[in-house]
C-alpha cells in the first residue's frame, strides 16, 4: 500500500462532490471543499442571496448532501426535526450570502464567518453558528449610516444591518438584470 486513506476525509470529499454537483451544472463554476462565499462569482452570489425558488433549492441541496440527508429535491420528505435543522442552516447560509453581497456593494467591511468555507459552515454548524450569529457585521466607514452605527448598541447595530437587507435585495435584482 502506498498510503493510508482517512475514511472521514474520504466521506467528506464524496459529500462535497455530491453537494456541489448541481451547482457546477447550474452556475458553470468550480466549487470545492475550500470554497468560501468570497470565491463565488457575483452572478451566482446574487442568485443565492435572493433566497427565492431555485436558489433555495441550491442551498438546501448543499446542506442536505453534506449532512447525508439526500438531495435538495427530497426536502419535503424529511422528518420534521430534520426539516427544522436544514431550515436553520439554510437561514444561516442565506444570511452569510447576503452579507457577502453587501460587502461587495461596499456596505460592509466584514461579516462573521466570511473566513470559513461553506462546507465548514454546514458541517460545523452546531459549533460555529452560535458564535457567528451573536456577532454583528461591521458596517463600512463609507456607508451613509456609519456615524449612527458607531453610536448604537450591539442590538441596534444588528437591527440596522437587518434593515439594509431589503435595500440590498433590490440592488441585487436591479444588478441581476444587467448580468
Amino acid at each position: 500500500m502506498t498510503g493510508v486513506v482517512n475514511i472521514n476525509e474520504a466521506r467528506v470529499n464524496m459529500a462535497v462532490r455530491r453537494a456541489y454537483r448541481n451547482w457546477k451544472t447550474q452556475f458553470q463554476e468550480d466549487f470545492g471543499r475550500d470554497t468560501r462565499l468570497c470565491d463565488i462569482s457575483d452572478k451566482t452570489l446574487a442568485q443565492l442571496a435572493l433566497g427565492k425558488d431555485e436558489s433555495t433549492f441550491y442551498l438546501f441541496d448543499v446542506i442536505m448532501n453534506l449532512q447525508s440527508l439526500g438531495s435538495g429535491f427530497e426536502f419535503s420528505a424529511l422528518k420534521p426535526q430534520e426539516k427544522m435543522a436544514v431550515m436553520d442552516q439554510y437561514l444561516f447560509l442565506l444570511d452569510r450570502t447576503r452579507f457577502e453581497y453587501m460587502k461587495r456593494l461596499g456596505w460592509l467591511e466584514a461579516y462573521p464567518g466570511e473566513e470559513h468555507a461553506m462546507v465548514d459552515l454546514v458541517l460545523q454548524f452546531e459549533e460555529l453558528a452560535p458564535r457567528l450569529q451573536a456577532a454583528t457585521p461591521l458596517l463600512s466607514r463609507n456607508h451613509k449610516a456609519y456615524a449612527q452605527f458607531r453610536r448604537m448598541s450591539a442590538f441596534e447595530r444588528e437591527e440596522l444591518i437587518r434593515k439594509l437587507i431589503p435595500e440590498a435585495l433590490k440592488e441585487i435584482q436591479d444588478h441581476s438584470k444587467t448580468l
